[in-house]
């Protein structure tokens, strides 16, 4: 790209924003020098890793750690240099940092490909990480146990340390000598141990003079009789240096060893860190990501045929038109600038932008070309998402103002220069940005030259963006194909610009209702249009009619945004509890499905005990093969798949049910899907529970049928009859009440809880049950042995197991019992 286009769009200070979200300088320096790429695969690629990032970000907290550009210290390892100890700790920090951000991307290639396929190329730790743990501390410390001399002489260090300061404390207490000192310290001068005498008494303690204190007052002298406990103590300290720097030596060859591997991974790190400076700074931005279009390939070739059959019909579609939706200048508050639309027809080629001066000309031109330069260095926009934007291969730009960060050539000469330079370097897949095109010289000439060179610029199919005030070129737009006007409105009643661009009409001067606003004399405001041609007045006042207009409908089409915005809140607010009442009511008949199937295993259980009684009786089967079909009939239906139920509003069953409320506890009934007589034992609001025989079963109020009285008279008589008969031939197991499938024992003593167990599971197996959950609780685990110790051998227990994780685990027991 352009570098001089680079300098006055100012892009270089985006790059410096970008540069403040990296975390180590390596990739602080990719981002400063991160330039446009005219490569189309590679600024997908690198768009693609910050959208990856951004959607990283958005599900957990992502960062390099405390990594560090570890590459000069690589490079010294391997040249058999000596890493120092806060070397060797970014070192291990950044392996840290990589190994961890490998782990983050392991198995998410699927969601992550851009950035797995970098993380991949992070160093391994090769054991540096240990290596250099085991000999230092985190505060760069080489520690006692990094080697066994190293361990020694520093214990012997200690132990000749504390000999010296013993010998020395004696010169400070013995009241002999303690007079002559200054003060009653031990100090160091040159790495040797001393006491301050004072001056007057040289040579009353035989020592070595080491210094003096600047006023000749105090002399810092080493006794001779220490002389050869500090030689000691200095030589052992030697022996600590060199003996450190041959850990530290040794360590750092294990890393020159790497150095290779580590420098590239320090590359990747940085170009992983890149991208998540780029995931950061598109959040600070409120940016999307944009949709680049590629003009190269089979398209471009087939419009190099249509351009040699006729030049003229492919100035205009050569390359698809520039669409941002809401575009905000990157380096402006994105709290008070205000964003504008270009989105011009299919087929736009050039854009001439009109408007007055100071009225955001100059930034909507900046905004398109810093926007591209964005998108093709794989950084997110500030547009709205949806916004489009053609590949360009290079990107040109000459704009004279103030508000560049360098002064640009102001004189005609100046820009003349500059857009010769460019000219001869387009082609029809640049962008060119003209900032008062042809300014700086005679209107009229300027005006000439700038339809020459905007003329020249749709010959050679490139894209255009032009700032002018003259009307010559609005002319131009209007009548050539292609070409669209835009302007940037005036308020005329505050007498400010409002920033906001319109594609399809020309600016106005306003020049006359702005001198009017500020006073000058009616009289000169009417003699000024009497000079102005009136076709142009009445140009002037028809686009401030259609101005109106357009903005009139813009306020209604965000009007009904807002409310499509609402309904779809409410749409989706209600779709979620929608979808939260179906859960319920899925998980209810889940429950009650579950309930069902326990009932059936409990009738089979029931109905295999009634036939082996029935056996042994010599009694005909006929009647339980009937209540088997019905039950596999249930059963059948307990496995479809759940439907939304309607409301039941027959008058014939809501008449039955009213008919069986006055049903009571112990009456005898049919149930009539089974084709059996039984006995209520409880009743419920739409259904009751009925004991036939043996087996309990719950049927719906719809499903029974009453006994009128005479029929109930002759039953109990015949009932009576028939237990006489049998009394004297079978026994059979007496019917019980269900206790309920779980008995809960928590919170009792052993002896207690053990007593209420015995009594329940005799309850569940004269009732029938099939199994039971006996709840105990984890605690110390006391009852559950005690429990299950007593379930051993059980008479009415076939067999026990701990719960499921979803029944309660430890804290439950569930037990089978045998067959009645």
């Amino acid at each position: 790209m352009d570098s001089k286009t680079l300098n006055v769009l100012e892009y270089q200070k985006i790059l410096g924003k970008l540069a403040g979200f990296c975390d180590f300088s390596a990739s602080m320096e990719l981002a400063r020098s991160l330039e446009p790429t005219d490569s189309y695969d590679l600024a997908q690629a690198r768009l693609a890793e910050t959208t990856e990032a951004r959607k990283l970000f958005s599900v957990q907290d992502v960062s390099i750690g405390a990594a560090h550009d570890i590459r000069p210290a690589a490079d010294l390892a391997a040249r058999s240099g000596v890493l120092d100890p806060q070397a060797l700790l970014d070192v291990k920090s950044t392996l840290i940092a990589c190994r961890e951000l490998k782990k983050t991307f392991e198995k998410k290639e699927g969601e992550y490909p851009r950035l797995c396929l970098i993380a991949q190329g992070l160093p391994e730790t090769h054991g540096i990480v240990d290596a250099i743990s085991r000999v230092l501390s985190d505060r760069g410390e080489v520690l006692d146990s990094a080697s066994v001399k190293l361990a020694d002489i520093r214990r012997n260090l200690r132990v000749a340390h504390d000999r010296l300061m013993s010998r020395l404390q004696k010169y400070v207490t013995d009241s002999k000598t303690s007079s002559m000192l200054q003060e009653s310290i031990i100090t160091q001068r040159d790495g040797r141990y001393v006491i301050p005498l004072r001056a007057e008494y040289k040579g009353r303690i035989k020592a070595v003079i080491h210094d003096q204190s600047s006023s000749g007052a105090t002399l810092f002298v080493e006794p001779l009789p220490v002389v050869e406990a500090n030689n000691e103590i200095r030589e052992l300290q030697l022996a600590e240096r060199d003996e450190e720097r041959r850990i530290l030596a040794e360590v750092s060859s294990v890393v020159g060893a790497h150095a290779s591997e580590l420098k590239y991974g320090v590359e990747n790190l940085a170009v992983l860190d890149l991208a998540f400076a780029k995931a950061k700074y598109g959040e600070e931005l409120r940016a999307s990501e944009p949709e680049l279009q590629n003009t190269e390939g089979k398209g471009q070739r087939a419009e190099s045929r249509r351009q040699k059959a006729d030049p003229q019909s492919s100035i205009v579609n050569r390359q698809s038109s520039i669409k941002l939706i809401q575009a905000r200048h990157p380096l402006l508050d994105p709290e008070t600038v205000v964003p504008v639309d270009v989105d011009p027809a299919e087929g736009t080629r050039a854009i001439v932008i009109t408007g007055p001066n100071t009225g955001g000309k100059t930034v909507s031109l900046k905004t398109v070309g810093l926007l591209v330069l964005m998108a093709q260095s794989g950084l997110h926009i500030p547009a709205q998402s949806g916004s489009e934007l053609p590949f360009f291969k290079s990107v040109y730009a000459d704009i004279g103002d103030e508000q560049s960060i360098e002064q640009s050539l102001s004189t005609f000469s100046g820009h003349i220069t500059n857009i010769i330079r460019i000219l001869k370097q387009i082609d029809n897949r640049s962008l060119v940005i003209f900032d008062e095109l042809g300014s700086g010289t005679d209107p009229q000439e300027g005006a000439a030259i700038a339809r020459a060179i905007l003329s020249h610029l749709l010959e050679a199919g490139v894209m255009t963006l032009v700032a002018t005030h003259y009307p010559e070129l609005k002319t131009f737009a209007h009548s050539t194909e292609g070409v669209v006007n835009a302007s940037l409105e005036f308020d005329i009643k505050t007498l400010r610009p409002t920033y906001k661009l319109t594609i399809g009409l020309p600016g106005r001067s306003n020049a006359l209702a702005i001198a009017q606003k500020l006073g000058l004399p009616q009289s000169i405001i009417e003699s000024a249009k009497a000079e102005i041609n009136p076709l142009d007045l009445r140009a002037d006042k028809l686009l401030d009619d259609i101005r109106k207009e357009r903005n009139r409908t813009s306020r209604e089409r965000e009007k009904l945004e807002k409310q499509r915005s609402k309904l779809e809140t409410q749409n989706a607010e209600l779709a979620k509890r929608l979808e939260k009442i179906e859960d319920e009511r899925r998980e209810t008949i889940a429950k009650a499905r579950a309930e069902g199937e326990l009932e059936v295993a409990v009738l089979k259980r029931n109905i295999d005990s009634l036939k082996s009684q029935l056996k042994k009786a010599s009694q005909p089967l006929t009647a339980i093969r009937a209540i088997e079909e019905k039950m596999e009939t249930i059963e059948g239906k307990a496995t479809q798949p759940v439907e939304r139920k309607q409301d039941p509003s027959s008058r014939t069953s809501q008449s039955l049910l009213s008919n069986l409320q006055s049903l009571k506890l112990g009456e005898k009934v049919t149930v009539s899907t089974l084709n059996a007589e039984g006995v209520v034992t409880a009743l419920g609001e739409s259904d009751a529970e009925v004991q036939i025989g043996t087996i309990r079963v719950r049927a719906k109020m719809s499903e029974l049928v009453r006994r009128n009285a005479e029929a109930v008279s002759n039953e109990q008589k015949a009932e009576g009859r028939k237990q006489k008969a049998e009394a004297s031939s079978t026994v059979n197991r007496p019917s019980s009440s269900s206790p309920g499938m779980e008995v809960d024992l928590r919170g009792l003593m052993s002896e207690d809880a053990l007593d209420k167990m015995e009594r329940y599971l005799e309850q569940a197996y004269l009732s029938g049950l099939p199994w039971v959950r006996i709840i105990h609780g984890k605690g110390t685990g006391k009852l559950r042995q005690s429990v299950r110790e007593a379930l051993k051998g059980h008479a009415y227990v076939k067999s026990f197991e701990e719960g499921a994780s979803n029944e309660g685990g430890e804290g439950v027991t569930v037990a089978k019992l045998n067959a009645g």
